[in-house]
């Protein structure tokens, strides 16, 4: 594809299998608030061009135009509205039958996204403890789900131990290495999920775990219309190269927005609660799309993984879920008091 105007020609690199240039973010397609198709990201395990040179990251600094309006979404974006369609529709159906299946629907999703992670490390020389830290992980999720916070958090400590001991036998040589990472991808992805089934196992809790999703949902689709129709101001370009300030404004009007008409239609709350709720989903969304950005960047990679066609993999499209789960745990446990389980 010709550059942009006032860009270095570049012709970047896909990470191995991965089919959406743009990266990724969950829930709607913020990750390209404001993309373009193409982009210097290297691929896996190889370097990332300096910045001002060709093929140089669109937007890091000493590219060229940083600021340049972009005008293609770098993304198939029939394949990503059907495979955002049907993750919902799943979520939805599983969520107002039998709710119990929304936990395993949830597990398969997050096992997918521990799988995507280790090896994604991989490539960095870090052997993930990816055992312990799915039959723990899963233990913690349907223990937050039939007995509550107290033995989750047992069972999430008791996994801590057993990482460390599962580690012993692969000798000294990057042992803190490992045991790190394999306490980070924990705490990354079933401790947040854990929360969704804190939330989930109440009474009324397929209207909060759909709320819930709502937001992010807002929070990602706002971002990535509102980017490509307007973005002109790069937000992060250290970070992440295709958010944009004007993308940040659209998911925030459809956090607001989403928030202020779920809490009352779903929930029987307040307005200003909703709002707020929106509020604090924004900024927890946002983080988590940052932070896998700067995590991809730190990993020399395109897209954790390439199963979601027009999304990358599935924790690109589950990150900005994964910070908001406790944030919206917690501030409906406050707003709407949940006196009983089940």
């Amino acid at each position: 594809m010709p550059a942009a105007p006032g860009e270095p020609a570049a012709a970047s690199a896909p990470a191995a299998g991965s089919p959406a240039p743009a990266e990724g973010g969950a829930g709607g397609g913020q990750a390209t608030n404001g993309a373009v198709a193409g982009g210097g990201i290297s691929v896996a395990g190889g370097p990332t061009p300096a910045a001002g040179t060709p093929g140089a990251p669109d937007g890091a600094p000493g590219a060229g135009s940083a600021h340049t309006r972009p005008t293609r979404t770098g993304r198939n974006l029939p394949a990503a509205i059907g495979v955002g369609a049907g993750l919902g529709g799943l979520a939805i159906l599983t969520l107002f039958t039998v709710k119990v299946t929304f936990l395993v629907y949830m597990a398969v999703m997050v096992g997918i996204a521990l799988w995507e992670f280790s090896r994604a490390v991989a490539g960095q020389g870090i052997r993930l403890p990816v055992v312990p830290v799915a039959v723990g992980g899963f233990t913690a999720v349907a223990l937050a789900y039939w007995r509550g916070e107290r033995p989750m958090i047992a069972c999430l400590a008791l996994t801590v131990f057993a990482i460390l001991a599962w580690r012993l036998h692969g000798g000294a040589a990057g042992y803190l290495r490992d045991v790190t990472g394999g306490v980070f991808a924990l705490s990354y992805l079933p401790l947040m999920a854990c929360f969704v089934s804190l939330m989930l196992a109440v009474p009324d809790g397929p209207q909060r775990t759909l709320m819930f999703i709502i937001l992010a949902v807002c929070s990602d689709v706002g971002g990535y219309a509102a980017g490509i129709l307007l973005g002109h101001h790069l937000m992060a370009p250290a970070i992440s190269p295709k958010k944009t300030w004007e993308g940040f404004g659209g998911s925030a009007f459809a956090c607001l927005l989403g928030g202020a008409i779920t809490m009352p239609t779903l929930l029987g709350g307040a307005v200003w609660q909703g709002i707020l709720v929106g509020a604090a989903v924004l900024a927890a969304a946002t983080l988590g799309d940052l932070a896998e950005s700067m995590m991809k960047r730190d990993l020399g990679i395109k897209d954790m993984g390439s199963v979601l066609p027009g999304h990358g993999g599935v924790l690109d499209r589950i990150d900005s879920l994964l910070l908001s789960a406790p944030v919206v745990w917690l501030l409906l446990l406050i707003f709407i008091p949940a006196l009983h389980q089940h």
